[in-house]
């Protein structure tokens, strides 16, 4: 979570950060080009201007929560707690919290492609005016994430529950945009062959990943875990993408995307924050190629029917095929469709009719007997893709 608010623009010589990385703010009408990996020192909307127009593929906006803190907060040992109140969370009033938070969006939402996807998190603070704001300015919600902290801070004063999580929404640039980035398959698979769903458990961030200063002090007070970079980066971007962080504060985007081969841009009107930053990502080694290869998806590859495999071969007409537990017999018609008893229809009519259900994957779920063995008629469906010329 970086700072927020229109200021001029500040760099410094001590700053690290590659000249390259500060440049000067443009107007719409003469757009920069656009430099990946690099930090944008500067105020969050006016270099959200500067970039040109339907340029990157994803964005991950951590912005100010507007805490409205009310004093310090003691530990029951009376130690001070270490809360958020940088003066970059500070508004003078929900109207001007909205205006900054319209401003940016709309100005994110120009530099996206037309099937990027935006996701910003936040805490009850501001999360629900984020979302209103979202949805006026034609955004389209996919999904709102609860990412669960498994490690909260307690209530200390005992008067309301543990805020033990966050929420992130995740949105379209508008409700045209079908064809955005989701790898439902990849995430599935990595999941135990079960839908990843909307409610995240993971640990805020601590230890060796927290950055600290020369003090041993927090450099960013909200740092986010790179755990929770990593499954929105794998689960909505592709190698090569360029992802844009407005509010880049300690880096977490930019390190977590360079890891996993995508490009980075991030915007930060902190020097502290962005020399730290940089020194971080300088530091991350990118996976190899072979890691990172995202296998294609049941959508994107090549319908084979069924008839296809009599055609070549491997299945011949008035041969049975038989469920795993070999319950069940159906023989082959030469024009592909199944007979069992009096039914007669295709691989997944027959096999729900043949359990009694509404409906069956029959590629699943026949099978082809070879001497003792079974092989599932999908493996031989998978063989004629092999086989097929690459695109």
């Amino acid at each position: 979570m970086g700072s927020p608010r229109t200021s001029a623009l500040r760099a410094s010589a001590a700053l690290s950060v590659p000249r390259r990385a500060i440049p000067q703010v443009v107007s719409r009408r003469e757009p920069s080009l656009l430099v990946r990996d690099t930090i944008l020192l500067g105020d969050s909307i006016a270099m959200l201007n500067s970039l040109p127009e339907a340029s990157v593929d994803l964005i991950f906006a951590d912005p100010p929560y507007n805490l409205q803190l009310e004093g310090a907060l003691n530990r029951p040992d009376q130690s001070l707690v270490d809360a958020v109140d940088d003066e970059w969370d500070k508004f003078a009033s929900f109207a001007d919290y909205d205006r900054f938070t319209r401003d940016w969006m709309a100005a994110a939402q120009r530099v996206m492609k037309p099937n990027a996807t935006l996701w910003v998190i936040g805490s009850y603070h501001n999360i629900f005016r984020v979302g209103s704001i979202m949805q006026d300015l034609g955004f389209w919600l996919l999904n709102d994430i609860v990412w669960r902290k498994a490690n909260p801070m307690p209530n200390f004063r005992g008067r309301r529950f543990t805020n033990a999580h966050e929420t992130m929404i995740w949105a379209s640039k508008s409700a045209q945009a079908k064809s955005y980035t989701f790898h439902y398959d990849a995430l599935k698979a990595g999941n135990e062959d079960t839908q990843v769903r909307s409610d995240w458990y993971l640990p805020l961030c601590t230890g060796g990943e927290r950055l600290k200063d020369e003090k041993g002090d927090k450099v960013h007070p909200t740092q986010k875990p790179e755990a929770l970079l990593a499954r929105i980066l794998l689960s909505s971007s592709n190698p090569g993408d360029v992802v844009l962080d407005p509010f880049f504060g300690s880096g977490t985007t930019g390190a977590v995307a360079k890891r996993l081969g995508r490009h980075y841009i991030g915007i930060e009107r902190d020097p502290a924050y962005a020399k730290a930053a940089e020194a971080r990502i300088a530091a991350v080694e990118p996976l190899d190629d072979t890691a990172l290869a995202i296998a294609p998806t049941k959508r994107s590859e090549p319908r084979i029917p069924f008839n296809a495999l009599i055609e070549a071969g491997l299945i011949a007409p008035g041969v049975e095929l038989v469920d795993a537990k070999r319950r069940f017999r159906a023989k082959v018609k030469a024009d592909g469709s199944l007979v069992l008893g009096p039914a007669t229809g295709s691989i997944h009519k027959v096999g729900a009719l043949a359990q009694g259900l509404p409906a069956c994957n029959g590629w699943t779920f026949w099978h082809l007997e070879k001497g003792d063995e079974l092989v599932v008629i999908d493996m031989l469906r998978q063989d004629i893709r092999a086989s097929m010329p690459a695109d």
